[in-house]
């Protein structure tokens, strides 16, 4: 009853007219050899008119096969495994093995023992079995990795690899999946240890999810995998290149580091100086005009002035802050400069990631980006997008992001910059709270 529904499965998922074109090739063929068989018969009896009838339909069918059938099932045989990239290496286990197969070879040839020749032969077919079974498993198997949306320098996240067995009728067994690399080259982001398939069933799949870690931020690149398998005798390491371009977008680290605790409570307060509400932080105290509370009269204030006088208060609800990026380097400095550029940019992510966990309306601005003033949800992603693949740009006292900035004095501006003290312009700072990174050295 299983071989009947394994049939009928086979059935329903082959190409009908495929086999059928096959079927009638094997028939033909058949037809063929028998008339070629009877015509050599005709010929040894002297019938040479019958003998050169049955040779002549003989080759009339094999060329109608030619013609007619060959080119249908050459079109609808799938030839990917012509571009199967494999590469080949014998084992220590498997030098063993030829070692041991070469030194019974040479004992059945010394002693021409049929015993000794008998066991040669099933050593060598081991060796040739061990072939063709690792070839079939890594025949007709196919990799697709997925990575999340979101992924933070040095925050390990889970990566989905998946094999898929397309055979129709074999399994295959001892499956690993690894990263490719040029010689000489750092071990890949992607899949630092190799992933360990044991068994894939035919026409179906297996997942695995990984643990994968990136170090640094930027655009990650991986141009190859490699499926490699030892089965069925580990004597012969077969592996199998897989071409699959794969990119990983890296955010900078958003983690609250030592810097960013000790700022926050500056950044808070000269946010709550240059901003006025109805916060419960008293701002400032002003004159009274007909359009004020009587309830935000601050009577003491009042008689001591002479005067009704009136109390404003901080607001703390509805910050909103413009935070910038200088990306400007001095091009004749190299390493230190780099790396102050790099803690730049992560303390740029940390701080619009606290805007989004704070959900304060913010603005962004740098080379080449400029975000309007819109919820820290909005804004967050392409911020850190952005921040994933900036890159420093020549210094240049002028720079026109710079003299921007200070012709808004009414917005309050969060710039960090790893430039040194005195390359902001002085009218920047009644409006501006600014991060130098030489402060934290």
């Amino acid at each position: 009853m299983n071989l009947k529904a394994t049939a009928g499965q086979l059935w329903a998922k082959s190409d009908r007219p495929a086999v059928k074109a096959f079927l009638l090739s094997i028939l033909a063929l058949g037809v063929a050899l028998v008339l070629a068989l009877y015509s050599g018969a005709a010929a040894e009896l002297g019938n040479f008119l019958l003998a050169s009838i049955s040779a002549m339909g003989a080759l009339i069918l094999a060329g109608w096969v030619a013609v007619t059938l060959v080119p249908t099932l050459a079109r609808r045989t799938p030839l990917r495994w012509i571009g199967y990239k494999i590469e080949y290496r014998v084992t220590r286990e498997g030098w063993i093995y030829i070692v041991g197969t070469l030194l019974v070879a040479l004992a059945a040839l010394n002693t021409g023992n049929n015993l000794l020749f008998l066991i040669l032969a099933c050593l060598i077919a081991v060796i040739l079995m061990s072939g063709i079974l690792s070839s079939i498993s890594l025949s007709g198997v196919e990799l697709r990795l997925e990575l999340p949306e979101h992924i933070f320098a040095g925050q390990p996240v889970r990566a989905i690899v998946e094999l898929s067995n397309e055979k129709l009728t074999l399994p295959s067994f001892s499956l690993r999946v690894e990263a490719v690399r040029a010689k000489g080259a750092p071990p890949a982001a992607m899949l630092e240890t190799p992933v360990y398939f044991p068994y894939l069933p035919r026409q179906d799949r297996a997942q695995q999810s990984v643990p994968v870690t990136f170090s640094r931020r930027g655009l990650h690149r991986q141009d190859a995998f490699r499926i490699v398998t030892r089965f069925p005798f580990g004597f012969l390491q077969k592996a199998r290149r897989l071409d699959l371009k794969t990119e990983a977008l890296v955010y900078p680290s958003v983690e609250a580091n030592v810097r960013l605790q000790e700022i926050l409570p500056s950044i808070d307060g000269a946010l709550e100086s240059l901003m006025k509400g109805r916060g419960q932080d008293l701002y400032a105290l002003r004159g009274y005009v007909p359009t004020d509370s009587a309830r935000h009269v601050h009577w003491k204030a009042s008689a001591r002035f002479g005067a009704l006088m009136v109390r404003e208060f901080s607001r703390e609800d509805d910050f909103r802050v413009l935070l910038v990026l200088d990306p400007r380097r001095d091009a004749a400095e190299t390493g230190s400069s780099q790396e102050r550029f790099e803690r730049a940019v992560n303390l740029c992510a940390a701080l619009a990631w606290h805007f989004y966990e704070r959900n304060t309306r913010f603005e962004f601005r740098s080379a080449g980006i400029d975000l309007p003033l819109r919820p820290a949800e909005e804004n967050i992603f392409e911020v850190l997008r952005f921040l994933a693949t900036v890159q420093p740009v020549p210094y240049d006292p002028e720079h026109a992001l710079i003299q921007d900035l200070a012709a808004a004095p009414d917005r309050f501006k969060l710039i960090v910059t790893s430039q040194p003290h005195g390359s902001i312009p002085a009218s920047l700072w009644s409006s501006s709270y600014v991060l130098f990174l030489d402060d934290a050295e």
